[in-house]
């Protein structure tokens, strides 16, 4: 539980900026027709954790 506290509070919005400069990264790449499975890969880890960190410590506190 206090880990999924820690990253809500913390590691949150280092994910979220992961998050919007991986999907301008894919945007730049699509449009010159560049490979972009390293960026996409690591823009769903971070999408991943960012959404399953609020599931479940809303989960939690709603207890």
């Amino acid at each position: 539980m206090v880990v999924f506290w820690f990253i809500s509070l913390y590691i949150t919005p280092i994910l979220s900026i992961n998050f919007c400069l991986n999907l301008v990264a894919i945007l730049k790449n699509v449009k010159n027709e560049q490979p972009t499975d390293k960026n996409t890969f690591w823009l769903t880890i971070s999408f991943l954790l960012i959404v399953w960190s609020i599931a479940v410590t809303s989960s939690f506190g709603s207890e």
